[in-house]
């Protein structure tokens, strides 16, 4: 396993012992194929964080938490990575925890683990749940910052949540909505990945206030629980469509848009309206292919920078700042697509 790094370097990349790092890289068995992993992914994200440039001041080891589809962690990691070099005045390295899905007691586990092993930060995407606020509890004891990301969990200890107003978020897309569709008939399907996040929950209730205010006769059909993911998502849109004939729009919230799309094609169906969030590179071929009529997003980059920054700041890096503002929300169609994150 060819690689430029220490052992103790990628001991502390991975979480790991020096012994059971050494074990892996030199092959004397006895450790578990996961574990094995866990050190050649530590290896992959030295080797990708390697070029930040180098600063005279301290190092960060931030643990960025999520429970999200495999299309939103991938462009939370090209974000923060391609922000690595002008995070002044310290140095941040990145440790991934990332699953698409799963009990919560794992997600809770993998806290438990950062809270007994020790960290600078926590940057986390999780459901509101109790379990989660009480691991985010046992964080703060230890000492350890944390940041929520896209969602948040207002009654945890965090320091500060980083992302759009998803209320206002889901406001716009209900307004778009209605420009959009005009005079003319059918419903609405919102769907959404789990009623556990609240951020989603959030954007389901600013649609649909803004609906009931603007478009009172407008139906709207709810979809839940289809994780986001394409595999299960079909299944439940395809359903859905069975059972009301007169669905010819969507809002979604929580993703798997592509099995949202081919269940409207494999009925024969026209979705005259898709409004969906966040540019991962799902969406943006979507939008391209003008399968999508708009995307809501917000500026990754920025939202992992400040991220990092309130992490800095609360180990005295960086002077105190005011309050962390909500991201803009930015409308984006086919026309007026964001430069790619390099």
């Amino acid at each position: 396993m060819g690689h430029p790094f220490p052992i103790r370097e990628i001991a502390r990349q991975a979480g790991l012992s020096e012994a059971t790092v050494d074990r892996v890289l030199n092959g004397r068995g006895g450790v578990r194929e996961s574990t094995a992993r866990e050190v050649r992914q530590a290896i992959a994200d030295l080797d990708r964080q390697r070029t930040q440039v180098r600063l005279v001041g301290r190092t960060f080891m931030i643990d960025i938490v999520m429970q999200t589809p495999d299309r939103f962690s991938t462009a939370v990691r090209a974000a923060l990575e391609a922000e690595l070099p002008g995070l002044h005045p310290a140095v941040v390295r990145s440790r991934f925890h990332f699953r698409e899905t799963g009990p919560v007691e794992e997600l809770t586990r993998t806290l438990d683990r950062i809270a007994r092993r020790g960290s600078q930060g926590v940057i986390l995407k999780a459901p509101d749940v109790p379990e989660v606020t009480a691991a985010v509890v046992r964080l703060a004891e230890a000492g350890i910052p944390v940041v929520t990301l896209v969602t948040d969990l207002p009654s945890t200890p965090r320091l500060a949540y980083v992302g759009i107003d998803n209320r206002a978020a889901g406001a716009t897309a209900a307004y778009l909505m209605g420009q959009w569709l005009g005079d003319r008939p059918g419903h609405v399907l919102t769907s959404l990945s789990s009623g556990f996040f609240r951020n989603e929950e959030e954007r389901e209730m600013g649609f649909r206030s803004a609906m009931r205010a603007r478009h009172p006769q407008r139906t709207l059909v709810e979809l839940a629980e289809g994780q986001g993911l394409d595999a299960t998502q079909y299944d439940l849109v395809r359903a859905a469509l069975e059972r009301d004939p007169e669905i010819r729009a969507v809002y979604s919230i929580g993703g798997g848009n592509i099995a949202t799309l081919r269940a409207f094609e494999d009925l024969g169906r026209e979705c005259a309206v898709f409004v969906a969030h966040d540019l991962d590179h799902d969406n943006t071929r979507l939008l391209r292919e003008h399968r999508l009529s708009l995307v809501l997003h917000h500026d990754l980059r920025q939202d992992m920078r400040e991220a990092c920054h309130i992490v800095m700041r609360a180990h005295g890096a960086l002077p105190p700042a005011g309050p962390t503002l909500p991201s803009a929300i930015q409308v984006v169609t086919p026309y007026n697509m964001p430069t790619p994150i390099g």
